[in-house]
């Protein structure tokens, strides 16, 4: 299961540029797309402090925030644990 967890809908352009960065930095993800799993908002909302926006991300269970911060997590080198090995 991947540490990092994507609460986004499919109409959502920074969803998709969010996705995009985590699979550029090779961090895995799962996505919870909250437009097909709408039994999901509860539980969003309640790990999102009441949240309204996507994309909303998930470290180790632990809620972040959206794109600008994860963006800002990475400037300041705080995701490189997540990064994956790449093969040789």
């Amino acid at each position: 299961m991947a540490r990092v967890t994507v609460f986004s809908t499919a109409s959502c352009p920074i969803c998709d540029q969010a996705k995009s960065l985590l699979s550029k930095w090779t961090i895995p993800y799962d996505e919870i797309r909250l437009d097909q799993q709408p039994t999901e908002l509860r539980r969003f909302s309640k790990l999102t402090h009441g949240a309204r926006v996507v994309p909303q991300i998930l470290i180790d269970g632990e809620w972040i925030g959206g794109f600008t911060e994860l963006t800002e997590m990475h400037m300041e080198d705080r995701l490189d644990h997540l990064m994956q090995d790449q093969p040789q």
